[in-house]
């Protein structure tokens, strides 16, 4: 049997740069010898012998040992294609490579078996200094991202990225190092440095946040979580002169330490247009017991479902909750509230634009909650289809929430009470495009509903992008 070429293992059939190994492949070569053994390699038991690595340079072999030691219980030349093809996809997880080949030949040698394989994989390493320049899509705000990378920098995986980021709103850099364990990418930990100056029009305000943390993030089960550290100096002050007096009240220096958990299970196939699957995100985060100024316990949640209908139609159901609850008698801080209302959560209303408020700017509140029901259908008459237009929905929708602030000496009932009051809703349609797997642009016609006295509402076109939606 001669050699195997394969840059990309997909499973059959192959698309692109694939395997060009097939059954009907493997039975060209006219020689009755090789037929033969052939046939054996096909249809029964065979050993992977040696699996080998070339092209290595700074990388160290013990890492990678954990990434390809499944293709040695391959039992068969079809499993040995597959586990080399799941071997080649962890080994580009890592960021280290640039490029990943797999040869697939029969031993030789002395000690070759009549059924015994050689698999290599021939490894393009990355450069020592990587730069990228790229644009990002955040929440209703674009930035220009300017990066320098060290990948691989100890020979184990390891990253430090320095980024700098200037945006319509917001304006940062930071340095961070990111070390995964080896064997087990999911589990790693991650150290930043970093400055972020951002402005909030809404609110009048603008921040610079001066901090560092640490971030452990690691699977359990079917469910990912995170924990977190992160102490951050903040620095508040007023965006314009005609800033109210609320929020000039909130300007000046403080300090928070939070220790932060997330937990979340998600089984959608796809985070920008899901046409099944659920999500659920559960996040905690406790500040002021590891210093600072700030003490506050803070509880949101994010609930996601995703339902197939006829004719590639797909209904979503989503739900967004929190609740922000002081410690020790301190009044909240600003830049610690919750807001709702824009293109990315209760459509119809401006950006942030509901709830608690002071002579026009929008001060945020403790408790929250928003819902919406989506229906998502293909293009009429599917232009496209298959290519370009796949990456167009048409979007109904019917949102409702609501923001305000709570007395929590009044119990639980009067807490609900309070956000069943005063609910703001809308509804309407547009069209959705999706960039990337992680991000997508909204154009809806909203008609909002509810409104209530100091809402700030889009009634009509509004324009929507982000990584997140309601």
């Amino acid at each position: 049997m001669g050699t195997v070429h394969a840059k990309s293992l997909d499973p059959l059939p192959m698309h692109g740069r694939d395997l060009g190994v097939h059954p009907d492949d493997l039975m060209e070569t006219p020689e009755p010898e090789q037929e033969s053994k052939q046939e054996v390699l096909e249809n029964k038991d065979v050993v992977v012998q040696h699996v080998n690595i070339q092209g290595l340079g700074r990388t160290k072999e013990d890492l990678l040992g954990y990434e390809i030691s499944d293709v040695f219980h391959a039992k068969n030349l079809i499993d040995v294609m597959k586990k080399a093809h799941v071997a080649r996809q962890r080994l580009l997880r890592l960021g280290i490579f640039k490029d990943v080949e797999v040869l697939i030949d029969t031993s030789e040698g002395a000690d070759a078996l009549p059924n015994g394989l050689d698999v290599t994989f021939e490894v393009t390493e990355v450069k020592r200094l990587t730069g990228s320049y790229n644009t990002m899509v955040g929440n209703n705000e674009g930035s220009m991202v300017l990066g320098l990378k060290l990948p691989n920098m100890f020979g184990r995986a390891e990253k430090l990225t320095f980024q700098f980021s200037y945006g319509t709103k917001e304006t940062s850099y930071g340095l961070s190092f990111f070390k995964p364990q080896p064997g087990h990418f999911e589990r790693n930990l991650t150290l930043n440095m970093y400055k972020v100056t951002g402005q909030f029009p809404w609110s009048s305000l603008k921040e610079t946040d001066r901090g560092m943390s640490a971030e452990l993030n690691f699977p359990l089960g079917m469910t990912n979580h995170t924990l977190k550290w992160e102490g951050v100096w903040r620095e508040l002050g007023c965006l314009a002169r005609s800033a109210s007096f609320a929020v000039r009240e909130e300007s000046g220096h403080s300090l928070k330490s939070a220790l932060s958990h997330t937990v979340s299970i998600d089984s959608r196939n796809s985070a920008i247009f899901p046409s099944r699957g659920a999500l659920l995100r559960i996040n905690q985060e406790l500040a002021g017991y590891t210093g600072g100024d700030a003490s506050f316990l803070k509880e949101d949640f994010e609930l996601q479902l995703n339902r197939r209908l006829f004719w590639d139609s797909v209904l979503s159901a989503s739900l967004w909750g929190g609740m922000l609850y002081p410690i020790g008698g301190q009044p909240t801080c600003i830049a610690d509230r919750f807001y709702l209302g824009g293109p990315t959560s209760v459509r119809g209303f401006g950006m942030y634009s509901i709830g608690p408020q002071s002579e026009g700017d929008y001060l945020g509140g403790e408790a929250y909650w928003a819902g919406g029901l989506h229906l998502y259908t293909p293009l009429p008459f599917r232009p496209g289809k298959g290519g370009f237009g796949d990456l167009f929905r048409t979007h109904f929708f019917l949102n409702a929430g609501n923001l305000c602030n709570l007395n929590y000496g009044e119990g639980p009932r009067a807490h609900l009470q309070k956000l069943a009051e005063c609910i703001r809703w809308s509804y309407g349609a547009g069209i959705v495009l999706r960039l990337g797997n992680i991000a997508r642009l909204e154009l809806n016609y909203c008609v909002p509903m509810g409104v209530q006295s100091g809402d700030r509402i889009c009634d009509g076109v509004q324009f929507g992008a982000g990584i997140r939606f309601l």
